[in-house]
């Protein structure tokens, strides 16, 4: 066998099983009908295939010795869940909504932020065949979604108004061909031609994201979200899964009512997230607190971790970003009065690591999937309990500890008083309410995530690990002091700054040791060569297992958790290369 004709044969192989359906029973025989061959040729050729393409062979094979399809000749959850994602266990309530999809019910999830959400409709969307709708309202976060599965291996894609008239009809058409296993929509999609195409598709499930906007009682009400009541009578009995991170029982109901669910299955998660460790200061009156002094001190002890800089004004949002940038901090701004360009360049800069820090008011976040968010600042205190709950919500999604810290004063009350005088009245009534509540919450002297988790209707004793209260701790005190430039005052850069290597002052250790930074900046290598977010390689959690268990084969590789057989097969070898030169 050429050279060429083996390289064909091993990319044919690795890429039919990582693009398949593990639980399909032709693909599994073909491919070991074909790993078989390979095998034979390796006994007398050995020397004729590279380290890389071993590592390929070998992530093919060990996909295939995981357990046999079921009866129903597909993989069970947990079978999926190891083979597709390379996880060994779910998350809470993860496997029971699962279940209830893959038994054709209706089901709503109430999960916090970072639970795990979008995989109780990925993985039930690899094993029902078919193709899974997802409506989303977060259009800027599509395109994230769909990189991340396909670089596991699934066949996804999204139809939006970011597409051109030319890419959109090749996707449609593939849609009507029954090639993609998800498709992500807005719910103002669905009402034009995506929504006549889609009567058309053999839907195997109905997912709708962000559900709590759908309700007029909800904190984001958006009414596009209304013309979902007739999702049912358009698309048949499709199993319908409505998920959010923040409903109260009157809005979990609401959404029950608005999207017309038969007897749902429900799950309702805590909303305790234990690691995030919160903290509070009062700004203002004698406190004397230089609130931009503390926010570049705790963005210095963090030394190339990504963070988010909340703040209530545009004007604001400017003045910091342009006053971290002159403190040697690469960061940027995003706000809705920048051009549509300059907020999706400030975003992709921050998925894409180039920039550590994004300085926004509250237009940011919603559209962010980045899961190594390692701090979260307010500047001002948020305008309601829901909100904050929703912005700490960003840091820590790969479960790693991270930090939020909230500075917050009665001016930050008055200011949304200010904001709500064009409202009507009942709408000025709610929000000034809301804003209060999110004070009297701040100022309460009890543990912070027993307060929080509480307003959201769940009774938790005092955490004791993850709030300044339970720890009787500073977190501003063990940051180290600095010297300050300039004050920041006028319009930022719209450009993100270049990353400068730290000086001699500010440089600070690696919070996770040497071997985990030179494996993130291998990340960061791979994900620019295939134009993806870092957090798509591998997320935090993973990169720190791996920098634990230093893992020396593909095998071993396999068995860190968030390790699957596609990226074993697609970059496998590199990680593998790093480690083996320790």
């Amino acid at each position: 066998m050429t050279h060429e004709e083996l390289t064909r044969d091993i990319d044919e192989l690795s890429g039919a099983w990582a693009a398949g359906d593990p639980g399909d029973a032709t693909l599994r025989a073909n491919c070991r009908e074909r790993l078989e061959r390979l095998r034979n040729v390796y006994r007398t050729q050995p020397d004729a295939f590279a380290a890389d393409q071993v590592l390929m062979l070998k992530a093919v094979a060990d996909g295939l010795r995981l357990p046999s399809p079921t009866g129903t000749g597909r993989l069970s959850a947990r079978e999926a869940l190891k083979a597709t994602f390379g996880y060994d266990a779910f998350r809470p309530g993860q496997e029971a909504i699962i279940d209830a999809i893959l038994a054709g019910r209706d089901c709503i999830g109430v999960m916090p932020t970072g639970a795990g959400k979008s995989l109780t409709y990925q993985l039930p969307a690899r094993l029902l065949g078919g193709t899974a709708l997802v409506i989303s309202p977060l259009i800027a976060l599509m395109k994230d979604q769909v990189d991340a599965l396909h670089e596991l291996g699934l066949r996804a894609t999204f139809l939006n108004s970011t597409l051109d008239p030319a890419e959109k009809a090749r996707r449609v058409e593939g849609l009507r061909n029954g090639e993609y296993e998800l498709v992500y929509a807005a719910p103002e999609g669905l009402e034009a031609s995506v929504g006549a195409v889609l009567r058309r598709v053999r839907l195997s499930l109905i997912a709708v994201d962000e559900a709590h906007c759908i309700s007029q009682w909800g904190h984001d009400f958006r009414p596009a979200y209304r013309n979902l009541s007739n999702l049912r009578r358009r698309f048949g009995n499709v199993p319908i899964l409505a998920l959010t991170a923040t409903a109260t029982r009157e809005v979990t109901q609401d959404i029950v009512a608005q999207l017309g669910m038969q007897t749902p299955a429900s799950y309702r998660g805590s909303f305790f997230r234990k690691n995030l460790r919160v903290h509070a200061y009062r700004k203002g009156g004698d406190s004397g607190l230089n609130v931009r002094e503390s926010i570049v001190r705790l963005i210095r002890a963090r030394p190339n971790e990504s963070g988010i800089v909340y703040c209530l004004s545009r004007k604001s949002v400017e003045g910091i970003a342009e006053f971290l940038t002159k403190n040697g901090i690469s960061a940027c701004a995003y706000h809705a009065g920048m051009s549509p360009e300059d907020r999706s360049s400030a975003q992709d800069a921050f998925r894409k690591d180039d920039v550590d820090v994004v300085v926004a008011t509250v237009a940011f976040g919603m559209g962010i999937d980045k899961s190594n968010i390692r701090y979260v600042i307010h500047r001002d205190m948020p305008r309601s309990v829901e909100g904050y709950y929703q912005e700490i919500g960003r840091a820590g999604r790969d479960g790693v500890e991270s930090d939020c810290v909230l500075f917050y004063s009665f001016a930050d009350v008055m200011s949304y008083d200010r904001f709500s005088d064009d409202a009507a009245d009942e709408a000025a009534e709610r929000q000034r309410r809301q804003v209060r509540e999110m004070f009297s919450l701040a100022e309460r002297r009890e543990c912070r995530h027993q307060s929080l988790v509480g307003y959201l209707g769940e009774e938790i004793g005092p955490c004791k690990t993850s709030c300044d209260f339970c720890l009787d701790k500073d977190v501003l005190s063990e940051a180290p002091k600095t010297v300050l430039k300039g004050r920041g005052r006028g319009r930022s850069t719209v450009s993100p700054p270049r990353r400068d290597a730290p000086t001699e002052e500010t440089r600070i250790e690696p919070a996770h040791g040497e071997l985990f930074e030179r494996l993130r900046r291998l990340r960061k290598t791979i994900a620019d060569s295939r134009n993806v977010p870092a957090y798509v390689v591998f997320s935090d959690a993973t990169l720190l297992e791996i920098a634990a268990k230093k893992p020396q084969n593909a095998s071993e590789l396999l068995e860190i958790s968030g390790v699957g057989p596609k990226k074993v097969a697609t970059y496998g070898a590199e990680f593998l290369a790093l480690l083996s030169s320790e």
